[in-house]
């Protein structure tokens, strides 16, 4: 097994070596930017670490690694487009750097090329691989519909908020872990359970990423703290407050969240504090350590070693210590 670390070298050495330098330019050249803008390759690290934990040499999971690294940046791109967002991991975004039309087909062409490296495996593990990817796929794109239809819809529950972080997020997670168990040629028990870990702890991360949104350091968080709560959008933290909330502050964070209310370094303030009066705040950090239960739960009917196990559980632990 190597460190997480490694398997980062491992993953962007063999993401340098895939050239998507070829005619025409205008459409290859942004999936070439966006492929190599960085980011953590949380996702491809998943597949590779999953096909060592199975007892399978990791490098032979590196094509399944790259679709997932590959999708999940055509997803970032056309996000991109649809949040009219300037900016990803600090540089222009591609639509910006570009235009609307290419986002558009750029992407579209990294969505092919996501299932074109399935071709380098044999047939059964290729419709293995397929099938996975193509249910992955559209959840991903079920869960972003989910979170347009938040903006504008006045009763999320708790329950619909976590189908829409579950399916915008959490999938795509599990597909990585379980992509890594299909090329390793674990059991069909073996890789169903992996993927309840990965999408139970991808579930946790993303209710972490909301409660560090508000609550995160400024300095190392990695964007504006609060842009949930400037941007009106109806996270755990906001369903949950008012949920606890006496009228009063129910009134006032509706009225805050309501399209037409200034975004005021006050408002984000006042929101924090009803988020925190209200249990709101407690409750997230609970359902965060509950998912990430669930994941370790899951741990136990895996037919892996301990010690592999430990390892799945620290890599776990870390991720839900970030105290940015």
């Amino acid at each position: 097994m190597l460190s997480i670390e490694e398997y980062q070298e491992e993953f962007v050495e063999f993401l340098n070596n895939y050239s998507t330098v070829k005619e025409p330019q205008t459409l290859y050249n942004p999936i070439q930017y966006i492929l190599n803008l960085g980011g953590k390759r949380l996702r491809p690290v998943l597949t590779l670490m999953t096909a060592d934990i199975f007892n399978n040499d990791y490098k032979k999971a590196l094509n399944a690694a790259l679709s997932i690294e590959v999708f999940h940046n055509f997803s970032l791109i056309h996000d991109d487009i649809m949040d009219d967002a300037p900016l990803r991991r600090g540089q222009k975004t591609v639509h910006e750097k570009w235009d609307v039309n290419t986002g558009i087909l750029s992407g579209d062409a990294m969505l092919i090329m996501a299932y074109q490296l399935f071709e380098n495996y044999e047939a059964n593990t290729f419709q293995a691989l397929a099938k996975l990817f193509s249910k992955t796929a559209l959840e991903v794109c079920e869960g972003q519909q989910y979170d347009i239809d938040f903006e504008t819809s006045d009763h999320v529950t708790v329950y619909e908020y976590l189908k829409m972080i579950e399916y915008k997020t959490a999938v795509l997670v599990g597909a990585a872990m379980k992509m890594g168990a299909i090329v390793a040629g674990a059991s069909i028990e073996d890789q169903n359970s992996i993927y309840d870990f990965g999408k139970n702890l991808g579930i946790a991360f993303q209710l972490q990423d909301d409660y560090l949104d508000a609550f995160g350091n400024p300095k190392t968080f990695g964007k504006q703290v609060g842009g949930d709560i400037i941007e009106n959008k109806k996270t755990y933290l906001y369903i949950k407050a008012l949920e606890f909330s006496e009228e009063e502050n129910k009134l006032k964070l509706q009225q805050l969240f309501s399209n037409n209310v200034n975004t005021t370094d006050n408002k984000v303030e006042v929101v924090k504090q009803i988020f925190k009066t209200s249990g709101s705040a407690e409750a997230t950090k609970k359902a965060i350590q509950d998912y990430t239960n669930k994941a370790f739960m899951v741990l136990k009917s895996l037919n892996i070693s301990d010690d592999k196990k430990a390892i799945l559980k620290d890599f776990g632990t870390g991720l839900m210590n970030r105290n940015v």
